[in-house]
């Protein structure tokens, strides 16, 4: 159960915010003050329903203590002592998901690169799947995908390709994406029919804004050169391309998507930037977890996390042991929330888990 005092300090500094917002505050202070606001007010307003339904329920245990109730009357108390307090688990539930600690990166948009693994052909074409599945993800809640790089294969799948998100709490639903996917089917250019096993690694990093990363112009070795693709249109005849390497971490990306190359740099820049922030972050959460893996997993590109099985149907994540007999509506997007759902609640679970341990 959540203390009592813990929820009446949420409670009282919610009121306080509400004070302080409408006294009119300076600019700065008001955007402060709306962005705790809106992060107190789910929780808040939890609190004080719990508040309540407790009370209520200490007004039904008075009843239930007078001797001179009648039979009826507290038969009718005890009824409702047992209803209030389904009302109250469930409360203390919820609140306790509201009040565990947040990922700082939660909110922010992201990068998300699908890259063919083994398969050959086949691993393109399945990345190119992959990318399409997030894509209509994306438009069914209202995100925004900005395209930042891609590498077409000879069939019209991708070797690779690289994306912006842009909305509300992206990285939140997204980061559990991160591993590798296999299918298994037949593929295309089979001619006998024989199921084949192909895979394609998936990337979620977080939007790094330029306050998380200082990166130095004499830090960054910029080359520029002529784009490449599968031919016609996607060929440049220009040194529009940009790779850029970041010499103090190795990291190196390049884009060659746009006809600019002041457009392909700042788009590098996009993605260089996150990749530096994702690397600080992984580093930080080592350092912090070092003793403990959740079972959702680390992230790691290299950790086979779900499997698309064509020939029955059905999507399995291995990491929770969810299997969903849907394939068809997961890789249109529209049932891929199912499964995305179910990990953040495993997280949160084995969250929870790992406080009561260190509270025991």
């Amino acid at each position: 159960m959540v203390p009592l005092d813990k929820l009446d300090t949420v409670i009282a500094r919610f009121e306080t915010l509400q004070m302080e917002l409408a006294g009119a505050p300076a600019a700065d202070d008001f955007v402060r003050l709306s962005k705790e606001y809106a992060e107190l007010e789910p929780v808040a307003e939890k609190a004080k329903t719990l508040r309540s339904a407790l009370e209520e329920r200490a007004g039904i245990d008075e009843i239930l203590a007078d001797p001179d109730s009648d039979q009826e009357m507290r038969s009718l108390a005890d009824a409702e002592r047992r209803a209030i307090d389904e009302r109250i688990e469930g409360l203390d539930k919820t609140i306790q998901v509201l009040l565990l600690p947040k990922d700082a990166a939660d909110a922010r948009n992201v990068i998300i690169e699908v890259r063919a693994g083994t398969g050959g052909e086949e691993a393109a074409l399945f990345a190119g799947d992959l990318f399409r599945m997030y894509q209509r993800f994306a438009e069914l809640r209202s995100w925004k995908v900005e395209m930042l790089s891609m590498n077409e294969s000879d069939l019209g799948g991708y070797r690779e390709i690289v994306a912006k998100i842009n909305g509300s709490g992206v990285y939140a639903k997204l980061k559990f994406e991160s591993g590798v996917h296999r299918v298994q089917r037949v593929p295309e250019t089979e001619s006998g029919g024989r199921i084949h096993t192909s895979a394609a690694t998936v990337a979620v990093l977080p939007e790094a804004e330029d306050v998380d990363v200082d990166v130095a112009e004499t830090d960054l070795k910029i080359d520029t050169y002529r784009s490449s693709g599968a031919g016609g249109q996607h060929v440049n005849t220009t040194d529009s391309a940009v790779r850029i390497t970041h010499l103090p971490s190795g990291i190196v990306v390049a884009v060659q998507d746009e006809r600019s190359q002041h457009k392909n740099k700042a788009k590098a820049m996009t993605l260089l930037r996150a990749k530096i922030y994702e690397e600080e972050r992984q580093r930080a959460d080592e350092a912090r977890s070092a003793e403990r893996k959740d079972q959702v997993g680390s992230g790691d590109r290299s950790e086979r996390i779900r499997t698309y099985n064509f020939p029955q149907g059905r999507v399995t994540d291995h990491r929770i042991g969810l299997t969903l007999y849907k394939l068809d509506q997961v890789i249109a997007g529209e049932a891929l929330g199912e499964i995305i759902d179910a990990l953040i609640t495993e997280h949160q679970a084995a969250q929870l888990a790992a406080l009561d341990g260190a509270e025991a």
